[in-house]
């Protein structure tokens, strides 16, 4: 995969809410009649976000029940959980999932500005 692109309302408080937790950069902007697409990325991976942004959109995005999270992976869950409830973000709890006694995965979920749900994932051997 290359990117995956979501539809954003207002680009500066996505872009600093992608920064500030998953240290995500712009990597480039195209701008179109009607609407901009900005790419966020970083060193770590050469998967983009991409943000959408329709100039004519002024009330907040439906996201309906189909949509389920994105995933990231961080090495540190617990600082990244306090830095984003420092920042007024509001996380949920970090949680353990196991498979009877092996643990899977520790992760913890946060909404972005628009409200898609984001899943950060402790680094592991299952995940990157």
């Amino acid at each position: 995969m290359i990117h995956s692109m979501i539809r954003v309302l207002d680009v500066k408080k996505s872009t600093q809410f992608y920064q500030d937790i998953l240290n995500l950069e712009v990597k480039r902007t195209l701008n179109f009649n009607g609407f901009d697409l900005h790419y966020l990325g970083n060193h770590e991976s050469d998967f983009e976000l991409e943000l959408t942004v329709n100039h004519d959109k002024t009330k907040p995005y439906i996201l309906g029940d189909g949509y389920g999270h994105l995933a990231f992976s961080a090495q540190n869950i617990e600082a990244l959980h306090e830095k984003a409830v420092q920042l007024g973000y509001q996380p949920r709890p970090i949680k353990s999932f196991y498979n009877d006694d092996e643990l899977v995965a520790k992760f913890f979920f946060i909404a972005d500005p628009d409200g898609y749900e984001i899943e950060v994932i402790e680094r592991s051997e299952a995940y990157h």
